[in-house]
């Protein structure tokens, strides 16, 4: 029986539908470590000490583009503005490998008939963070690389390694082997892996423009609530491809 995206969009709601207590704890929890990280980091504080230094210029105009903004601030203002950039990256990036972690860790214990909660499927992830940790630095960076040279490069990568977490979660496998197979497996099945991603790019772009600029200005319940809705959307499209890969598995 061949794999469509149908029986892979209904198979996955299903699993949703389940599990929903669980994926909706770890969602909130993993929102919740990021914006800890925040606060802990400075993130948030240094952004706003740099727009009320240059009169909220970026913020409150939208036409100005990130790199006429940069060029406007004194030397100290870019070394602030680098090292909250540093730190907010740090923090988005333990709490997609949380999350990634968490989500996939859950799938694979009950796909094994196993009953598990939100904070076991967390704490049994956690031999696997640094692995999962450097696959997504790796990948982030060659992905962000691509789409800034010609765009293209960069979409057909995160096509490419799409798997990898998965792969390197769920096998054990290592980073450099997990996507070197996520890399084959993906690109003999773009037809049911590209639908889900784009449908994941529209969602984040949806939230993006319509919470992206307000971010560093909004409440923390409102911020944390933004997090979690963008985390659920990136758990919908775990589910889906984590379905794809054990029927590809088998």
């Amino acid at each position: 029986m061949p794999i469509t995206a149908n029986v892979l969009y209904r198979d996955s709601l299903n699993f949703f539908r389940n599990q929903l207590t669980s994926i909706l704890m770890l969602v909130m929890l993993t929102a919740s470590i990021s914006l800890l990280l925040n606060q802990i980091l400075g993130t948030d504080s240094e952004i706003l000490k740099i727009l009320n230094a240059t009169n909220g210029d970026f913020a409150t105009s939208p036409s100005m583009g990130i790199q006429e903004f940069i060029r406007k601030m004194r030397p100290e203002q870019q070394i602030m503005l680098l090292k909250a950039t540093v730190a907010a990256a740090f923090s988005a990036l333990v709490g997609k490998a949380l999350l990634i972690g968490g989500v996939l860790t859950l799938l694979r214990l009950i796909s094994q008939g196993q009953d598990t909660s939100a904070i076991r499927a967390l704490v049994i992830s956690i031999p696997v963070l640094p692995r999962l940790m450097l696959l997504l630095f790796i990948c982030s960076l060659l992905i962000q690389l691509g789409l800034r040279l010609l765009v293209v490069p960069g979409v057909i990568m995160a096509i490419a390694f799409s798997l990898s977490s998965i792969i390197t979660t769920t096998d054990k496998q290592g980073v450099f082997d997990s996507i070197k197979l996520s890399c084959r497996l993906a690109f003999f099945n773009v037809r049911v892996i590209v639908p889900a991603m784009l449908l994941w790019v529209v969602a984040k772009l949806l939230l993006f423009f319509m919470f992206g600029h307000l971010a560093p200005l909004m409440p923390n319940a409102a911020r944390w609530g933004v997090a979690a809705l963008g985390n659920l959307v990136s758990a919908l499209l775990l589910i889906y491809l984590f379905r794809l890969y054990i029927l590809l598995r088998r």
